[in-house]
């Protein structure tokens, strides 16, 4: 096996397949990437077991075909440390790896191909295209609220929903709910959910491209496939029930605020210096066309900012977790917000003041 890239062509791509990779394994193996030359096409595959990431580059120098494993993280950092503009050939010779480029040489441990693991593709029963920004912004939309290594193993991950042609993303950590609703005509009329683990949406979105091109999504019982031009993306599904969000969306808010995202953020952001640092709990005290944010520590000191907003309903005093507010405002791409409120001891309901795809449910704290 052998073949000669250039190093930028070599070095996104890897990236991307080595971020799958983990750096703590129970099989050597798994901390490899699989290189494969076939005609003129490299590609390289990561594997966690659970998610597997295939990239592909054109080659335009004859090569000659075969396959081989190598460290993925060290076969990485080589390709960082060298110069930009460098050739990299690359041969396999005796059971290790070669690599030259300019005047440096390396050699580097392999493993056969024949161990690689391959994520099991089950045959599809649903699949579509969508075009990448949408379904991007489904995700960077919806991801921060995913739960990090809860008990509940069917919240550390991403509800995706096909319904009517729709496709939503829901994403909660039993305190705040992040939905996110995109028209992407698929045909395909009855409900369809299944959910994405954390660690496969974060690496899909890092996959997907600003532009309109598409990517091919195949649905399994136990898999999820997305395709684009260069790469091919599986993972696992988690095998669990997702919550019953519709239920968890506040209903009948009196309650009406329209505010100035920057301007909210930003008070969010400095009334915070001095909220308690475990509960990051702060007051919203809302008053005719008045909210005053107040925060207190236990060292007795004090944040206290007033904003005007639109709001003319009854007064209201309603504790959060700025830090959840703060996720909020930071994907939110309007300039101005809404919050739909009804009393102290209901969620809040956020949402961009013009648009309604994405809705953001925060508990309110007892302070």
């Amino acid at each position: 096996m052998q073949f000669t890239i250039q190093r930028e062509a070599l070095l996104k791509p890897l990236q991307l397949v080595a971020g799958v990779v983990e750096r703590r394994q129970t099989l050597p193996v798994l901390s490899n990437v699989l290189l494969v030359v076939d005609g003129s096409t490299l590609s390289m595959t990561g594997t966690d077991l659970e998610v597997e990431l295939v990239g592909r580059i054109n080659l335009e120098e004859p090569a000659e075909a075969g396959e081989i494993t190598v460290p993925a993280r060290k076969l990485m950092d080589i390709c960082k440390s060298l110069p930009d503009d460098v050739a990299l050939s690359f041969k396999v010779e005796d059971n290790k790896a070669i690599i030259k480029a300019g005047r440096s040489r390396f050699t580097l441990a392999t493993l056969p191909a024949s161990d690689f693991p391959n994520v099991e593709d089950g045959p599809g029963s649903l699949s579509f295209a969508i075009n990448q920004n949408k379904l991007r912004r489904l995700i960077e939309r919806t991801s921060f609220a995913m739960a990090q290594q809860d008990v509940r193993y069917y919240l550390n991950g991403m509800l995706l929903e096909i319904n009517k042609g729709q496709l939503r993303a829901v994403a909660t950590d039993g305190h705040r709910m992040a939905m996110c609703t995109q028209d992407a005509n698929i045909d395909y009329q009855e409900r369809y959910q299944l959910i994405v683990p954390r660690k496969g949406i974060l690496e899909l979105a890092r996959l997907l491209g600003e532009a309109d091109d598409l990517v091919n999504i195949v649905l399994g019982t136990h898999h999820i496939r997305a395709t684009t031009g260069d790469f091919t993306f599986t993972s696992k599904l988690v095998d669990g029930k997702f919550p019953d969000y519709e239920r968890v969306l506040p209903r009948g808010g009196d309650k009406i605020v329209i505010a100035e995202r920057q301007v909210l953020r930003n008070a969010f952001s400095r009334t915070a210096i001095l909220s308690n640092e475990k509960y990051r709990g702060i007051r919203l005290m809302l008053s005719d066309a008045l909210l005053k944010i107040q925060a207190n520590n236990p060292e007795q000191e004090e944040a206290e900012e007033d904003i005007a907003v639109e709001y003319a309903g009854s007064a209201l005093e309603i504790g959060f977790n700025v830090s959840y507010l703060l996720d909020v405002m930071n994907v939110l791409g309007s300039e101005q917000v809404k919050m739909i409120l009804s009393d102290a001891n209901s969620s809040a309901l956020v949402q961009e003041a013009e648009s309604d795809d994405s809705v953001y449910v925060v508990m309110p704290m007892r302070l």
